[in-house]
């Protein structure tokens, strides 16, 4: 039999429906600066070539809770790759929360100690946790941590602004997402039987 959590379950869809719309978020942001950058790439943004033909196939509802505050650099350039997924696919429903509002939800995804935003906490459409995501790519959380164990986070921050600068479209964060958002929407536990598989072999 197993044993009982340590820690109590997060009430996921309570938190989901009191959390905020991306619209209300947005007008509660603090640097209208920030916003506007915001709002100017979710409008550039163009999502690679098989995401809208895999988004449109997408039967199962997604819900993501976004922990986002403007101030932060990460939150300004990763929110609108999340918004630009949700504009074309109405099954990626998003809410936002501030760190102060669930402490106790966000003590649960520090990075490497750190409280490191945004984190994009994908859920399925019972509301199962299924994955998170941020503060950054895969490969530049490492680049932070491997900083951190050597002592110089200066050097790997400045690596992290060059793998930035050579992923201008967001194509490495897109495909992180999506990735995220085909695992909770999945039918089946089988890899090869993935949704989005079908598109990137195409």
């Amino acid at each position: 039999m197993p044993r009982p959590p340590i820690l109590p379950t997060i009430p996921w869809e309570k938190i989901f429906q009191s959390a905020k719309s991306y619209e209300k978020w947005l007008q509660s942001t603090e640097n209208p600066e920030n916003r506007d950058k915001m709002e100017a790439w979710r409008k550039k943004l163009v999502l690679p070539s098989y995401a809208e033909l895999y988004l449109a196939q997408l039967s199962r509802p997604v819900h993501v809770v976004a922990i986002a505050e403007d101030w932060c650099g990460d939150v300004v350039r990763h929110v609108p790759c999340l918004m630009k997924i949700a504009d074309v696919c109405s099954q990626v429903r998003v809410r936002f929360i501030h760190r102060a509002d669930h402490p106790d939800v966000f003590i649960r995804y520090l990075t490497n100690g750190g409280e490191a935003i945004p984190k994009f906490i994908f859920l399925n459409e019972s509301f199962v946790e299924c994955g998170n995501w941020g503060p950054m790519p895969d490969a530049c959380r490492e680049l932070i941590a491997r900083g951190k164990a050597c002592n110089n986070v200066a050097l790997a921050r400045q690596l992290v602004a060059k793998a930035y600068d050579a992923d201008s479209d967001r194509k490495i964060v897109f495909d992180e997402l999506l990735r995220l958002v085909d695992i909770a929407a999945s039918q089946s536990p089988d890899p090869a039987k993935s949704l989005l598989k079908r598109f990137l072999d195409l």
